[in-house]
């Protein structure tokens, strides 16, 4: 290859950060040579990306949540497009956050970059004035869901489903009872995982009734609760808001999957953390909470039956969900505590989530892209980012002008 080829690269929440940095090591691997510059956290930046743009300036949450954000995100966009016009990437990857990066699709068409769109947005909940959008600017929208696929290329999208990306990356480290060694749990109470969320906002809204939903199970029973967070900065923001909590807390840092697997049950804040639940085998029940006033504005723009992505995988509720006004920490707990103290609902549930898991791994069943390169077949077909970044190529590599 004589010279490096140019990639932009945008992500702007905590999955999209762990998505890209994986699509950047995979594309290295492949490509040797190339230079990726972006928007993104500190894993696309470990994984050798230059990041214009630090993913916290434009990370958002809700309906009114997002305008304090607005000038800041405003200029990173503008400091984005000015990058891409002034020298245009030989490709673009926009992962997810689609209220920022189709904005920045709109700017790379215009300089003829082609357009890779990892992680569907979710037009098909709401927004659909999205699709005019994605089918103009978009050359290829990656699916993550099953149902995704048909869903846009009836509308005229050119989309391909690929598989989760988390599957075969959402595993515990340790086994049962290191953890409990490890976090000096005791030895035989059951663990109950509360996860609120992975934006401070979120955290914010949906901890406080958490936290009640803890204590009302434990005037019942007897349970361990822990915090899982992502690093030693939110595990110290988060525990200072759980030290009033009275009850046995604690807050696990950097171990999110090990607390999640080895928990009785889950009571998880809607978002990616329910489909890493849903792969771990764990038991949940889902809940969230936005402002009030997000709420009102938002709340007859959704268009689906259900708000987890387990139920919408699934097709039908198979976990219970809790939201806005009805995540009530005494409706939360009854629910929590039968799926500990219930072996066969318990067990039900757990079939429930292999069969979500089976549906996202689907891509397995479907034939391969090209029969090229030294992985097998299955393997190629059942890697979401392996299939990601085969397209990825061939977008990089084509004529250009066609």
């Amino acid at each position: 290859m004589g010279h490096a080829h140019r990639i932009f690269v945008s992500a702007g929440e905590a999955s999209g950060d762990l998505y890209g940095a994986l699509l950047i090591r995979a594309l290295r691997e492949r490509l040797g040579e190339v230079a990726f510059f972006g928007c993104g956290g500190d894993r696309m930046r470990d994984a050798g990306c230059r990041t214009l743009v630090d993913a916290r300036q434009v990370a958002m949450v809700g309906i009114v949540e997002v305008l304090p954000g607005l000038p800041r995100a405003w200029r990173a966009l503008q400091q984005l497009r000015n990058a891409i016009r002034k020298d245009p990437p030989a490709l673009a990857i926009l992962v997810d956050f689609p209220d920022f990066n189709l904005r920045l699709a709109k700017e790379l068409k215009r300089v003829g970059t082609p357009v890779l769109y990892f992680v569907a947005p979710q037009v098909w909940a709401w927004r659909p004035g999205r699709l005019a959008t994605l089918r103009r600017y978009v050359d290829r929208l990656l699916c993550i869901f099953p149902f995704e696929e048909s869903f846009f290329r009836a509308a005229g999208v050119p989309a391909e489903f690929v598989g989760h990306p988390l599957l075969g990356r959402v595993a515990p480290t340790l086994s049962p009872g290191e953890f409990r060694t490890r976090f000096q749990l005791p030895e035989t109470t059951p663990l109950v995982a509360l996860l609120p969320g992975s934006r401070r906002r979120e955290i914010l809204l949906n901890l406080p009734p958490l936290l009640e939903t803890a204590r009302q199970m434990a005037a019942e029973g007897e349970y361990c609760f822990l915090v899982p967070a992502a690093s030693t900065v939110a595990g110290d923001w988060i525990r200072a808001r759980v030290a009033e909590g009275g009850s046995d807390f604690r807050v696990i840092e950097n171990h999110t999957y090990d607390a999640l697997a080895h928990a009785a049950v889950a009571l998880v804040a809607s978002g990616t953390a329910t489909i890493e639940t849903a792969l771990l085998g764990t038991p949940m029940v889902v809940v969230y909470r936005v402002s009030r006033l997000t709420w009102w504005l938002g709340r007859n723009l959704v268009r689906t039956p259900f708000f987890s992505m387990v139920n919408l995988v699934a097709g039908r509720k198979i976990v219970p969900e809790f939201i806005q006004d009805q995540f009530q920490p005494e409706a939360v707990a009854r629910e929590a505590r039968q799926l500990v103290d219930c072996p066969p609902v318990r067990e039900r549930m757990r079939q429930e989530l292999r069969a979500v898991a089976e549906k996202l791994r689907g891509v397995a069943a479907s034939p391969p892209q090209s029969a090229g390169g030294h992985r097998g077949t299955e393997e190629k077909t059942a890697d979401a980012i392996q299939r990601a970044v085969g397209i990825a190529e061939s977008l990089l590599l084509r004529p250009a002008g066609t």
